[in-house]
């Protein structure tokens, strides 16, 4: 696109949203940042206060998420490129988790990324336009132990955008499923509630610890070009998995996933349908 575009993105203020914010700015765009806590993006506003209009929302907060919608609308006359960052980590196992703890990790990830669509997608059908991207992960093709209702959460999302991009097609919309790695963002840090442990499962804790113990991540600004060039295509992919390793990892396990169904396709032609 050779004219400027508005961008709304949730959890701008840290980790893969500040950096696709920081992004979408160098090239001139227009971004409206949503988060809860908007003070780390404070430099980001005084060097660009005509282009980055910063909004205070809790995506569980479904009357807040339509209001602030409508708001960037009203400010910008449009929203071109939307994308669903807002994300938390439940880190336990699935005896351990609370309800609350559950119904937490589905509100932020699951639900606050709903509440955006639906909010969205009127005024991107009334411009006949616009690109909706929705940040999962690299696991939504299964789970992990310990890391279980966050990729149910992001699974169910991707589930959920599938359908959206059948039903928005028609209209010049397009979503894109965006499945990171690993990133060196604060998911893990700010971003993780814990279980209360179970001592069971300390040896598979420590496995587990093992298995992770390579340090932080790349740097999330480096996964921050590989978006903006998916933005600039007239056809973008569906599903995108960012980041080489993660691509490799991803083709392993769907590749043990299709082997699993060989292996007991015998069993499952004994019934029919």
């Amino acid at each position: 696109m050779t004219t400027a575009r508005v961008w709304f993105i949730t959890g701008a203020s840290r980790g893969l949203g500040r950096a696709f914010t920081e992004s979408a700015l160098a090239t001139g765009d227009t971004v409206v940042a949503a988060a809860r806590d908007l003070e780390p993006l404070a430099d980001l506003a005084a060097a660009h206060p005509d282009r980055l209009e910063l909004l205070t929302l809790d995506v569980r907060d479904r009357e807040a998420v339509y209001s602030v919608v409508d708001r960037a609308v009203d400010v910008f006359g449009r929203i071109d490129v939307v994308v669903n960052n807002a994300g938390v980590m439940l880190l336990g196992m699935v005896e351990e988790a609370t309800e609350e703890q559950i119904r937490d990790q589905f509100d932020v990830n699951f639900f606050g990324a709903v509440w955006v669509s639906q909010a969205v997608v009127p005024h991107l059908r009334a411009q006949e336009s616009g690109r909706i991207l929705q940040v999962t992960t690299m696991g939504t093709g299964g789970g992990v132990a310990s890391t279980g209702f966050y990729g149910a959460s992001k699974s169910a999302l991707d589930a959920l955008s599938q359908a959206l991009a059948m039903e928005v097609a028609p209209f010049g919309i397009t979503v894109t499923i965006v499945q990171p790695g690993g990133y060196g963002t604060d998911l893990f840090t700010r971003g993780t509630t814990d279980t209360r442990a179970i001592s069971h499962y300390e040896p598979l804790r420590a496995q587990l610890a093992e298995m992770w113990g390579g340090g932080p991540g790349p740097d999330p600004s480096t996964a921050a070009p590989v978006i903006m060039k998916v933005v600039d295509l007239a056809e973008p992919p569906l599903r995108l998995i960012v980041g080489g390793a993660s691509f490799d990892m991803v083709q392993q396990l769907e590749a043990a996933r299709s082997d699993e169904y060989r292996n007991w396709e015998h069993l499952s032609r004994q019934a029919p349908g």
